[in-house]
């Protein structure tokens, strides 16, 4: 069932979500977790804080950011730019 949820919904409050994180995690909590809130909606948190808020997004919204993402658009931000 898709529920409307607001950003910074404390994350263990959302009913159901079933969080998961990259399998490119190195393992030490330095990554965030995602779970599909249906209808396309993805709410996000950070996996040191699994009680604290989570991002709302959109289908849309997380498609253009996951294409951004594969297209290299935010490398800068960690240094693959160079």
């Amino acid at each position: 069932m898709f529920m409307m949820f607001k950003n910074g919904v404390v994350a263990d409050e959302i009913p159901g979500a079933q969080w998961r994180k990259s399998s490119a995690s190195a393992g030490i909590g330095n990554c965030v977790e995602v779970a599909n809130l249906g209808s396309g909606g993805v709410a996000v948190r950070n996996s040191r804080d699994t009680s604290g808020p989570a991002l709302i997004f959109t289908g849309d919204e997380i498609r253009a950011f996951v294409a951004g993402a594969k297209n290299g658009e935010f490398d800068d931000l960690y240094g693959l730019d160079n």
